[in-house]
């Protein structure tokens, strides 16, 4: 086992996120930070700003990352893991580029990025391995020395991020009332994708129909599944759904949405629903919005009980698991013979993203993978 305490080469992990309104007039900025390029009118991003605006024009997502940060650092120093921990964002403050530019100025040279999205796909993983390429461009042009940066493995089946879950789900069936429990209908709910991106998720030899994206969410949706009935001696339906598509209407994205499977779900006499949000490292915008407002009215409109299971959000069991993701990565890079902790049937991911992993329609410069732009 490697030691616990030893994050060496490692100087520095960086929390890196997506970012959100902190107030009602972050929240058009904060969706031109978004939809940069798309050539998006300003009009229409105040329509879809009316989901923040429903919610004082902040969205969680800050605050839970807050949350999540002081149980890493709490979890690192209640082990002896001596290793500061900094927080970035794509679309917000505090902005990638400044807390890059910050770790440098304080001395960091091998940093270890935490994402906070535990699958494969293009906006899950190699997105953020572009905003981390186009920070280290800013820093490179203002001269400064640039730190050496790897990624975090993907975790979605990693003990730590399935076992809160799994209570989640359980907590949640608890809650159901008795006579409607046993056959209540399980709705495991991620973030629907374009099926182009999906096909295309993961390394080149998982390309295929769904590709990663959906092989590891269905992994974890059966793991959970599994331990549910273990735990409960009831074997729950359930299924793959998807929520907060976006996009042209001719495009193709994953299906079914959370609320066409609830009139799926009623129509075929399913007494009640746990929609578990397995997608989600936190209960944010997507998921408050899309399944606590959205999906929790349409229920109530088929008057179908149903109950939304929690994210893993700043959970110990998760701090626990990034620290052990860390060290295994550590030990990786000095040298020392690791077994990856992982659960299912897919095994742990791989450390360094390949060639053609999750790509994008246009290329451009990465970070963090073996077709790296900066060493």
């Amino acid at each position: 086992m490697p030691d616990a305490r030893d994050a060496s080469p490692y100087d520095a992990l960086l929390l890196l996120s997506f970012g959100g309104p902190e107030g009602p007039d972050d929240v058009v900025p904060f969706l031109e930070n978004v939809t940069r390029g798309r050539g998006i009118p300003k009009e229409r991003l105040k329509e879809v700003g009316q989901h923040y605006f429903l919610f004082g024009g902040v969205s969680p997502i800050n605050d839970q990352n807050r949350a999540l940060l002081d149980a890493l650092r709490k979890d690192f120093a209640d082990h002896g893991l001596d290793l500061p921990v900094y927080w970035g964002n794509r679309n917000w403050a505090p902005y990638l580029t400044d807390t890059l530019r910050e770790m440098v100025r304080d001395g960091r040279r091998r940093v270890l990025v935490l994402a906070t999205s535990a699958y494969a796909s293009y906006s899950g993983c190699r997105q953020y391995r572009e905003n981390l390429a186009d920070a280290l461009a800013a820093l490179e042009a203002e001269g400064l020395e640039l730190p050496k940066v790897d990624k975090l493995r993907h975790y979605f089946n990693h003990p730590g991020f399935l076992e809160p879950m799994i209570d989640g789900v359980l907590r949640s069936l608890a809650e159901l009332p008795d006579d409607v429990r046993d056959g209540a209908h399980l709705a495991f709910s991620t973030h629907s994708i374009p099926t182009a991106s999906a096909d295309t998720s993961g390394p080149v030899e998982e390309h295929g129909d769904g590709g990663a994206y959906v092989k590891q969410h269905l992994d974890v949706a059966q793991q959970i599944a599994d331990a549910v009935r273990e735990r409960t001696g009831v074997d729950h339906p359930w299924q793959l759904v998807y929520q907060s598509r976006s996009g042209a209407p001719h495009i193709p994205w994953l299906e079914p949405d959370i609320c066409d499977h609830l009139d799926e779900r009623h129509a075929a006499g399913v007494p009640a629903v746990v929609i578990a949000p397995i997608g989600f490292v936190s209960d944010h915008m997507e998921v408050l919005y899309d399944l606590d407002t959205e999906a929790k009215a349409r229920a109530e409109e088929l008057g179908l009980p149903m109950r939304r299971s929690a994210t893993v959000g700043a959970d110990p069991r998760f701090a626990a698991a990034i620290r052990e993701l860390v060290v295994e990565r550590a030990a990786a890079e000095r040298g020392q013979d690791v077994t990856p902790c992982a659960l299912g049937a897919l095994g742990a991911s791989h450390d360094l993203c390949p060639v053609g992993c999750c790509p994008a329609r246009a290329p451009r410069p990465a970070a963090a993978g073996a077709d790296s732009t900066y060493a």
